[in-house]
């Protein structure tokens, strides 16, 4: 392939026979005064050819659903790909639009990066590996003796609902609490949610205090907890913080633990995949006290 899109002889609209060499792989900027042929050179022309050619290598089936553009007037061009045209005006702002979201290519570039991505960890730069209940249970006695620990099952991750069957399934199996949101419930007593509203579910599956006695029982707890929660596990470290571990992917050096990649991860209109300091648009308002104060002897 050509390092160059070479044009020659373009007449097409205002163009008076303009020949041009325009590199490929970089950013280029057409500028001019209006009514100089900017789109008639970047659309009419380079835009237009590379559209038709691609449309007349597809076989004749295809061809019947996609409108054929017409040949430009110019007399030559090499170094053409095919090419994606983005109009300059729009119907609407939004905050959230961007070049991915506009051509449709957004999504299939979340799926590439979810299904065939190989996730690193962001502390150490190791390939993630997925984690045993060995190793899991290892990492949790490592905390110091005599911490008091819960161990829980995330059920339900941000998603809308009631959960009434949740809450009858788990007390018939024997959990006598849950938590809610972050904060822990009797099962006996009744839990009313807003269905509107986002949720956290976790079955508390045990409580204790790490020891070098409680091995047995805290990987019966781990396995049941991973099994609840299709891999997942979560430690309530009381009073302390919450450690996240993954039969499926984990930096064991690090001992830190992350979910499967999913294609809601590499979205910014969603919690999991958003900036949780400007929630995926990309600004962040903040106020600046010199120009509210400009004069500070006052």
């Amino acid at each position: 392939m050509s390092e160059k899109i070479i044009i020659k002889g373009a007449r097409e609209h205002n163009l008076k026979n303009i020949n041009i060499e325009i590199p490929r792989n970089k950013l280029v900027v057409i500028t001019g005064l209006s009514g100089s042929g900017k789109s008639s050179l970047a659309f009419d022309t380079i835009y237009a050819e590379g559209q038709r050619r691609y449309v007349e290598s597809l076989s004749a089936y295809a061809r019947q659903f996609l409108g054929l553009m017409e040949k430009p007037d110019v007399d030559y061009i090499e170094g053409l790909s095919p090419a994606i045209s983005i109009e300059q005006r729009t119907t609407a702002k939004n905050p959230r639009s961007t070049v991915g979201t506009v051509t449709e290519i957004y999504d299939y570039l979340r799926l590439l990066f979810s299904r065939i991505g190989i996730p690193y960890c962001y502390n150490c730069g190791k390939k993630i590996e997925r984690q045993t209940v060995q190793q899991i249970v290892d990492n949790i006695l490592k905390l110091a003796e005599g911490t008091r620990i819960q161990i829980l099952a995330p059920i339900v991750r941000g998603r809308k609902g009631e959960y009434k069957e949740v809450f009858v399934e788990a007390k018939r199996d024997g959990y006598v609490r849950i938590r809610v949101d972050g904060e822990t419930h009797e099962l006996e007593n009744e839990i009313l949610l807003d269905k509107q509203k986002k949720h956290n579910i976790e079955i508390v599956v045990d409580r204790l205090v790490v020891n070098s006695e409680v091995q047995s029982r805290l990987t019966d707890s781990v396995e049941t907890a991973l099994k609840l929660a299709a891999g997942i596990l979560l430690v309530d470290v009381v009073n302390e913080r919450e450690l996240l571990f993954s039969e499926n992917f984990a930096c064991i050096d690090c001992g830190i633990s992350f979910e499967e990649p999913a294609p809601r991860m590499f979205s910014f209109n969603t919690p999991y995949g958003a900036c949780p300091t400007c929630d995926g648009l990309g600004t962040k308002m903040e106020i600046d006290p010199d120009l509210i104060i400009p004069d500070k002897s006052l």
